[in-house]
Protein backbone atom coordinates (compact mmCIF):
# COMPACT_ATOMS: atom_id res chain seq x y z
CA UNK A 1 0.00 0.00 0.00
CA UNK A 2 1.17 3.51 -0.84
CA UNK A 3 0.32 6.75 0.96
CA UNK A 4 0.63 9.68 -1.42
CA UNK A 5 -0.27 13.33 -1.37
CA UNK A 6 -2.83 14.67 -3.80
CA UNK A 7 -2.93 17.33 -6.47
CA UNK A 8 -5.81 19.37 -7.82
CA UNK A 9 -6.41 16.62 -10.36
CA UNK A 10 -7.10 14.18 -7.50
CA UNK A 11 -9.75 16.34 -5.84
CA UNK A 12 -12.76 14.44 -7.20
CA UNK A 13 -11.13 11.06 -6.52
CA UNK A 14 -10.38 12.13 -2.94
CA UNK A 15 -13.92 13.36 -2.28
CA UNK A 16 -15.52 10.30 -3.88
CA UNK A 17 -13.29 7.90 -1.92
CA UNK A 18 -14.07 9.62 1.38
CA UNK A 19 -17.82 9.44 0.76
CA UNK A 20 -17.61 5.80 -0.33
CA UNK A 21 -16.00 4.95 3.01
CA UNK A 22 -19.31 5.87 4.69
CA UNK A 23 -21.69 4.73 1.93
CA UNK A 24 -22.61 8.31 1.11
CA UNK A 25 -22.63 10.38 -2.05
CA UNK A 26 -21.28 13.92 -2.49
CA UNK A 27 -24.06 16.50 -2.46
CA UNK A 28 -22.40 18.28 -5.39
CA UNK A 29 -19.61 17.25 -7.77
CA UNK A 30 -16.19 17.81 -6.20
CA UNK A 31 -15.22 20.01 -9.10
CA UNK A 32 -17.75 22.62 -7.99
CA UNK A 33 -15.76 23.20 -4.79
CA UNK A 34 -18.63 23.95 -2.47
CA UNK A 35 -18.87 23.63 1.29
CA UNK A 36 -15.88 22.51 3.30
CA UNK A 37 -14.38 20.84 0.22
CA UNK A 38 -13.78 24.29 -1.23
CA UNK A 39 -11.04 24.81 1.38
CA UNK A 40 -9.34 21.43 0.83
CA UNK A 41 -5.56 21.85 0.88
CA UNK A 42 -4.40 19.25 -1.61
CA UNK A 43 -0.81 19.36 -0.34
CA UNK A 44 -2.19 18.27 3.06
CA UNK A 45 -4.60 15.67 1.65
CA UNK A 46 -3.49 12.03 1.45
CA UNK A 47 -4.72 9.02 -0.45
CA UNK A 48 -4.03 5.44 0.58
CA UNK A 49 -3.66 3.46 -2.63
CA UNK A 50 -3.85 -0.35 -2.85
CA UNK A 51 -1.32 -2.32 -4.95
CA UNK A 52 -3.83 -2.48 -7.80
CA UNK A 53 -3.92 1.34 -7.91
CA UNK A 54 -7.34 1.73 -6.31
CA UNK A 55 -7.73 4.47 -3.67
CA UNK A 56 -8.91 2.87 -0.41
CA UNK A 57 -8.47 5.60 2.20
CA UNK A 58 -8.30 9.35 2.74
CA UNK A 59 -7.03 11.81 5.32
CA UNK A 60 -6.58 15.56 5.15
CA UNK A 61 -5.59 18.51 7.31
CA UNK A 62 -6.47 22.20 7.24
CA UNK A 63 -4.05 24.90 8.36
CA UNK A 64 -5.33 26.85 11.38
CA UNK A 65 -4.09 28.80 14.39
CA UNK A 66 -5.05 27.56 17.85
CA UNK A 67 -5.34 30.06 20.69
CA UNK A 68 -3.49 28.81 23.77
CA UNK A 69 -3.94 29.80 27.41
CA UNK A 70 -2.29 33.17 27.85
CA UNK A 71 -3.15 34.33 24.33
CA UNK A 72 -0.38 32.63 22.35
CA UNK A 73 -1.21 31.40 18.86
CA UNK A 74 0.09 28.05 17.61
CA UNK A 75 -0.05 26.80 14.01
CA UNK A 76 -1.90 23.49 13.89
CA UNK A 77 -3.07 20.96 11.35
CA UNK A 78 -6.80 20.32 11.70
CA UNK A 79 -7.24 16.68 10.70
CA UNK A 80 -10.40 15.92 8.73
CA UNK A 81 -11.88 13.74 5.98
CA UNK A 82 -10.47 10.52 7.48
CA UNK A 83 -12.03 7.43 5.97
CA UNK A 84 -11.18 3.87 4.88
CA UNK A 85 -13.27 1.77 2.50
CA UNK A 86 -15.15 -1.00 4.35
CA UNK A 87 -13.29 -3.59 2.28
CA UNK A 88 -9.93 -2.43 3.68
CA UNK A 89 -10.66 -1.71 7.34
CA UNK A 90 -8.61 -3.36 10.09
CA UNK A 91 -5.73 -3.82 7.69
CA UNK A 92 -3.51 -1.01 8.98
CA UNK A 93 -4.64 1.65 6.48
CA UNK A 94 -5.71 4.21 9.08
CA UNK A 95 -2.61 3.61 11.18
CA UNK A 96 -0.36 4.14 8.16
CA UNK A 97 -2.13 7.37 7.24
CA UNK A 98 -1.88 8.74 10.78
CA UNK A 99 1.85 8.00 10.92
CA UNK A 100 2.26 9.70 7.56
CA UNK A 101 0.36 12.76 8.78
CA UNK A 102 2.40 13.08 11.96
CA UNK A 103 5.61 13.00 9.95
CA UNK A 104 4.24 15.73 7.70
CA UNK A 105 3.12 17.87 10.68
CA UNK A 106 6.58 17.71 12.23
CA UNK A 107 8.25 18.52 8.92
CA UNK A 108 6.08 21.65 8.72
CA UNK A 109 7.36 22.77 12.10
CA UNK A 110 4.03 22.29 13.86
CA UNK A 111 4.00 20.75 17.34
CA UNK A 112 0.23 20.22 17.68
CA UNK A 113 -2.41 18.39 15.68
CA UNK A 114 -6.15 18.77 16.33
CA UNK A 115 -9.36 17.14 15.14
CA UNK A 116 -13.08 16.71 15.75
CA UNK A 117 -13.84 13.05 16.39
CA UNK A 118 -16.87 11.43 14.81
CA UNK A 119 -16.42 8.56 17.28
CA UNK A 120 -14.78 9.09 20.64
CA UNK A 121 -13.23 5.60 20.67
CA UNK A 122 -11.05 6.01 17.57
CA UNK A 123 -8.35 8.60 18.13
CA UNK A 124 -7.09 8.03 21.66
CA UNK A 125 -4.85 5.24 20.43
CA UNK A 126 -3.13 7.73 18.13
CA UNK A 127 -2.37 10.07 21.04
CA UNK A 128 -5.27 12.54 20.80
CA UNK A 129 -7.04 13.65 23.96
CA UNK A 130 -10.36 15.55 24.24
CA UNK A 131 -9.40 19.10 25.20
CA UNK A 132 -12.51 21.27 24.80
CA UNK A 133 -16.17 20.58 25.47
CA UNK A 134 -19.43 22.11 24.34
CA UNK A 135 -23.08 21.71 25.21
CA UNK A 136 -26.56 22.55 23.99
CA UNK A 137 -28.63 24.93 26.10
CA UNK A 138 -32.39 24.97 25.54
CA UNK A 139 -34.57 27.64 27.16
CA UNK A 140 -38.39 27.75 26.83
CA UNK A 141 -39.27 31.24 25.71
CA UNK A 142 -41.92 31.74 28.38
CA UNK A 143 -39.26 31.01 31.04
CA UNK A 144 -36.49 33.04 29.45
CA UNK A 145 -36.67 36.21 31.55
CA UNK A 146 -33.29 37.52 32.71
CA UNK A 147 -32.41 39.15 36.02
CA UNK A 148 -30.38 42.32 36.41
CA UNK A 149 -26.83 41.78 37.71
CA UNK A 150 -26.81 42.25 41.49
CA UNK A 151 -23.16 43.21 41.90
CA UNK A 152 -23.12 45.93 39.23
CA UNK A 153 -19.85 47.08 37.77
CA UNK A 154 -18.32 46.81 34.31
CA UNK A 155 -15.07 45.80 32.70
CA UNK A 156 -15.37 42.03 32.93
CA UNK A 157 -18.79 41.66 31.40
CA UNK A 158 -20.82 42.04 34.60
CA UNK A 159 -22.58 45.33 33.95
CA UNK A 160 -25.68 46.46 32.08
CA UNK A 161 -25.38 46.64 28.32
CA UNK A 162 -24.86 50.10 26.80
CA UNK A 163 -24.74 48.97 23.19
CA UNK A 164 -27.32 48.24 20.51
CA UNK A 165 -28.46 45.28 18.40
CA UNK A 166 -29.59 45.23 14.78
CA UNK A 167 -30.84 42.32 12.69
CA UNK A 168 -29.14 41.68 9.35
CA UNK A 169 -29.28 38.92 6.79
CA UNK A 170 -26.21 36.70 6.52
CA UNK A 171 -25.49 38.02 3.01
CA UNK A 172 -25.30 41.58 4.35
CA UNK A 173 -22.69 41.20 7.06
CA UNK A 174 -19.96 38.75 6.04
CA UNK A 175 -17.13 41.19 6.73
CA UNK A 176 -18.58 42.06 10.14
CA UNK A 177 -18.80 38.39 11.12
CA UNK A 178 -15.24 37.72 9.98
CA UNK A 179 -13.82 40.67 11.93
CA UNK A 180 -15.78 40.00 15.12
CA UNK A 181 -14.92 36.30 15.11
CA UNK A 182 -11.23 37.01 14.57
CA UNK A 183 -11.07 39.33 17.58
CA UNK A 184 -12.96 36.79 19.67
CA UNK A 185 -10.84 33.78 18.76
CA UNK A 186 -7.58 35.57 19.61
CA UNK A 187 -8.74 35.97 23.22
CA UNK A 188 -10.49 32.60 23.68
CA UNK A 189 -8.35 29.61 24.67
CA UNK A 190 -9.17 26.61 22.49
CA UNK A 191 -10.54 28.68 19.60
CA UNK A 192 -9.38 28.08 16.04
CA UNK A 193 -8.83 30.67 13.36
CA UNK A 194 -11.13 30.89 10.36
CA UNK A 195 -8.80 31.81 7.49
CA UNK A 196 -10.09 34.49 5.09
CA UNK A 197 -10.49 31.99 2.25
CA UNK A 198 -12.89 29.95 4.39
CA UNK A 199 -15.17 32.98 4.60
CA UNK A 200 -14.82 33.95 0.95
CA UNK A 201 -15.45 30.38 -0.22
CA UNK A 202 -18.26 29.72 2.26
CA UNK A 203 -16.36 26.64 3.44
CA UNK A 204 -18.03 25.20 6.51
CA UNK A 205 -21.24 25.45 8.45
CA UNK A 206 -23.24 28.65 9.13
CA UNK A 207 -22.33 31.41 9.59
CA UNK A 208 -19.31 30.74 7.39
CA UNK A 209 -21.51 29.06 4.83
CA UNK A 210 -23.76 31.57 3.03
CA UNK A 211 -26.90 29.63 3.99
CA UNK A 212 -29.91 31.84 4.70
CA UNK A 213 -29.60 33.05 8.27
CA UNK A 214 -30.51 36.08 10.31
CA UNK A 215 -27.73 37.64 12.33
CA UNK A 216 -28.18 39.76 15.43
CA UNK A 217 -25.17 42.10 15.40
CA UNK A 218 -24.25 43.82 18.65
CA UNK A 219 -22.47 47.18 18.55
CA UNK A 220 -20.80 48.90 21.47
CA UNK A 221 -21.63 52.44 22.60
CA UNK A 222 -19.40 53.81 19.82
CA UNK A 223 -21.13 51.75 17.13
CA UNK A 224 -18.31 49.23 16.70
CA UNK A 225 -19.49 45.60 16.17
CA UNK A 226 -18.37 43.48 19.11
CA UNK A 227 -20.66 40.44 18.95
CA UNK A 228 -23.18 38.52 16.91
CA UNK A 229 -25.61 35.61 17.05
CA UNK A 230 -26.45 33.62 13.92
CA UNK A 231 -29.88 31.96 13.95
CA UNK A 232 -32.79 30.45 12.05
CA UNK A 233 -36.19 28.92 12.80
CA UNK A 234 -36.40 25.13 13.01
CA UNK A 235 -39.32 22.75 13.24
CA UNK A 236 -41.76 23.07 14.75
CA UNK A 237 -41.12 26.53 16.21
CA UNK A 238 -37.66 26.52 17.78
CA UNK A 239 -35.19 29.35 17.33
CA UNK A 240 -31.88 27.59 16.58
CA UNK A 241 -28.74 29.59 17.35
CA UNK A 242 -25.74 28.36 15.34
CA UNK A 243 -23.27 30.29 17.45
CA UNK A 244 -23.00 33.32 19.69
CA UNK A 245 -19.77 35.30 19.53
CA UNK A 246 -19.21 38.08 22.06
CA UNK A 247 -16.44 40.30 23.34
CA UNK A 248 -17.49 39.67 26.96
CA UNK A 249 -20.29 38.27 29.11
CA UNK A 250 -22.29 41.49 28.98
CA UNK A 251 -22.46 41.37 25.20
CA UNK A 252 -23.24 37.64 25.27
CA UNK A 253 -26.09 38.20 27.73
CA UNK A 254 -27.47 41.08 25.66
CA UNK A 255 -27.57 38.88 22.55
CA UNK A 256 -29.10 36.00 24.51
CA UNK A 257 -31.77 38.28 25.97
CA UNK A 258 -32.60 39.55 22.47
CA UNK A 259 -33.04 35.98 21.20
CA UNK A 260 -35.07 34.92 24.23
CA UNK A 261 -37.56 37.69 23.46
CA UNK A 262 -38.15 36.56 19.87
CA UNK A 263 -41.81 36.34 18.88
CA UNK A 264 -43.63 33.20 17.79
CA UNK A 265 -41.12 30.65 19.04
CA UNK A 266 -41.57 28.16 21.86
CA UNK A 267 -37.91 27.73 22.76
CA UNK A 268 -34.44 29.03 22.01
CA UNK A 269 -31.71 26.47 21.42
CA UNK A 270 -28.11 27.59 21.82
CA UNK A 271 -26.27 24.85 19.93
CA UNK A 272 -22.80 25.61 21.31
CA UNK A 273 -22.94 26.91 24.86
CA UNK A 274 -19.53 27.14 26.55
CA UNK A 275 -19.15 24.97 29.66
CA UNK A 276 -19.47 26.94 32.89
CA UNK A 277 -20.97 29.90 31.04
CA UNK A 278 -22.87 32.20 33.46
CA UNK A 279 -25.96 32.69 31.25
CA UNK A 280 -28.03 30.19 33.29
CA UNK A 281 -27.32 32.26 36.41
CA UNK A 282 -28.88 35.28 34.73
CA UNK A 283 -32.19 33.48 34.19
CA UNK A 284 -34.92 34.35 36.69
CA UNK A 285 -35.65 30.60 36.79
CA UNK A 286 -32.31 28.81 37.11
CA UNK A 287 -33.92 25.53 36.06
CA UNK A 288 -35.35 26.99 32.85
CA UNK A 289 -32.13 26.34 30.97
CA UNK A 290 -31.73 22.65 30.17
CA UNK A 291 -28.23 21.50 29.29
CA UNK A 292 -28.11 18.57 26.89
CA UNK A 293 -25.67 16.97 24.50
CA UNK A 294 -22.63 17.79 26.59
CA UNK A 295 -19.86 16.47 24.40
CA UNK A 296 -16.19 16.74 23.64
CA UNK A 297 -15.30 18.91 20.66
CA UNK A 298 -11.65 19.66 19.92
CA UNK A 299 -9.10 16.88 20.42
CA UNK A 300 -5.42 17.80 20.84
CA UNK A 301 -2.37 15.74 19.93
CA UNK A 302 1.02 16.95 21.19
CA UNK A 303 3.96 16.08 18.95
CA UNK A 304 6.70 18.04 20.74
CA UNK A 305 6.23 18.19 24.51
CA UNK A 306 8.81 20.92 25.37
CA UNK A 307 7.63 23.23 22.57
CA UNK A 308 3.99 22.74 23.50
CA UNK A 309 4.51 23.46 27.19
CA UNK A 310 6.67 26.53 26.61
CA UNK A 311 4.28 27.98 24.00
CA UNK A 312 1.28 28.44 26.30
CA UNK A 313 0.89 30.91 29.15
CA UNK A 314 0.76 29.96 32.82
CA UNK A 315 -0.96 31.56 35.79
CA UNK A 316 1.00 30.46 38.83
CA UNK A 317 4.57 29.50 39.58
CA UNK A 318 5.68 25.96 40.25
CA UNK A 319 7.73 22.97 39.21
CA UNK A 320 6.69 19.51 38.03
CA UNK A 321 8.46 16.50 36.59
CA UNK A 322 6.33 14.85 33.91
CA UNK A 323 7.01 11.36 32.61
CA UNK A 324 5.22 11.29 29.23
CA UNK A 325 4.66 8.08 27.29
CA UNK A 326 3.77 8.13 23.58
CA UNK A 327 2.95 4.49 22.72
CA UNK A 328 1.83 5.15 19.15
CA UNK A 329 5.10 6.80 18.12
CA UNK A 330 7.19 4.65 20.46
CA UNK A 331 8.59 7.70 22.27
CA UNK A 332 8.98 8.45 25.96
CA UNK A 333 10.45 11.43 27.75
CA UNK A 334 10.83 12.80 31.26
CA UNK A 335 10.67 16.58 31.50
CA UNK A 336 11.20 19.17 34.20
CA UNK A 337 8.53 21.86 33.80
CA UNK A 338 9.47 25.09 35.59
CA UNK A 339 7.05 28.02 35.55
CA UNK A 340 8.00 31.54 36.62
CA UNK A 341 6.11 34.76 35.96
CA UNK A 342 3.77 33.24 33.41
CA UNK A 343 6.41 31.54 31.27
CA UNK A 344 7.67 27.98 31.30
CA UNK A 345 10.94 26.22 30.75
CA UNK A 346 10.77 22.52 29.86
CA UNK A 347 13.89 20.37 29.68
CA UNK A 348 14.74 16.65 29.86
CA UNK A 349 15.55 15.45 33.37
CA UNK A 350 16.56 12.35 35.35
CA UNK A 351 14.63 13.41 38.43
CA UNK A 352 11.88 11.19 39.80
CA UNK A 353 8.51 12.04 38.23
CA UNK A 354 5.69 13.85 39.96
CA UNK A 355 3.21 12.66 37.33
CA UNK A 356 3.32 9.77 34.86
CA UNK A 357 0.92 10.12 31.95
CA UNK A 358 0.10 9.14 28.40
CA UNK A 359 0.52 11.81 25.72
CA UNK A 360 -3.25 11.68 25.13
CA UNK A 361 -3.84 12.76 28.74
CA UNK A 362 -1.34 15.59 28.35
CA UNK A 363 -3.38 16.71 25.33
CA UNK A 364 -6.55 16.71 27.43
CA UNK A 365 -5.12 18.92 30.19
CA UNK A 366 -3.03 21.12 27.90
CA UNK A 367 -5.65 23.85 27.27
CA UNK A 368 -6.91 23.89 30.84
CA UNK A 369 -10.29 22.31 30.13
CA UNK A 370 -9.72 19.18 32.21
CA UNK A 371 -8.01 19.19 35.59
CA UNK A 372 -5.11 16.73 35.92
CA UNK A 373 -6.60 15.56 39.22
CA UNK A 374 -9.72 14.40 37.36
CA UNK A 375 -7.57 12.06 35.26
CA UNK A 376 -5.69 10.96 38.37
CA UNK A 377 -9.01 9.98 39.93
CA UNK A 378 -10.01 8.25 36.68
CA UNK A 379 -6.87 6.12 36.85
CA UNK A 380 -5.28 7.58 33.71
CA UNK A 381 -2.57 9.76 35.28
CA UNK A 382 -0.40 8.48 38.10
CA UNK A 383 0.53 10.97 40.80
CA UNK A 384 3.70 10.04 42.68
CA UNK A 385 3.22 12.39 45.62
CA UNK A 386 0.30 13.64 47.73
CA UNK A 387 0.56 17.20 46.43
CA UNK A 388 1.42 16.51 42.79
CA UNK A 389 -2.15 16.51 41.44
CA UNK A 390 -3.11 19.72 43.24
CA UNK A 391 -0.01 21.49 41.96
CA UNK A 392 -0.70 20.26 38.43
CA UNK A 393 -4.29 21.56 38.69
CA UNK A 394 -3.02 24.99 39.69
CA UNK A 395 -0.41 25.08 36.94
CA UNK A 396 -2.49 23.83 34.01
CA UNK A 397 -5.58 25.97 34.61
CA UNK A 398 -6.38 28.58 31.96
CA UNK A 399 -7.65 32.13 32.37
CA UNK A 400 -11.08 30.80 31.33
CA UNK A 401 -12.38 27.42 30.14
CA UNK A 402 -11.28 26.60 26.60
CA UNK A 403 -13.98 26.51 23.97
CA UNK A 404 -14.01 25.82 20.24
CA UNK A 405 -16.87 26.62 17.87
CA UNK A 406 -15.20 26.00 14.53
CA UNK A 407 -16.26 22.96 12.52
CA UNK A 408 -13.98 21.41 9.93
Amino acid sequence: MEIRSTTDRDREVFVDTFHAAFARFPETPAGERTGVWAALETDRAWLAVAPDGRPVGTAAAYSFELTLPGGGLAPVGGVSAVGVLPSHRRQGVLTAMMRHQFTDVRERGEFLSVLLASEATIYGRFGYGPATFTQRLTVPRHRGALTAPRAGGTGTGTGEDTGSIEVLRRAECGEILEAVYDRYRRAQPGALSRPPHWWSLGAGQPPIAPAPRYVAVHRDADGVPDGYACYSIGEPDSLLVDETIAADDTVYTALAGFLLNHDLVSEVVFKHSPPEHPLRWRLVDLNAGQLTRHTEWLWVRILDVPRALTARGWFCDGELVLDVDDPFLGERGRYLLTVRDGKADCVPTDREPDLSLDVRDLGSVYLGGTAPSTLVRAGHIRAHGPDAAALADALFRAERPPHCLHWF
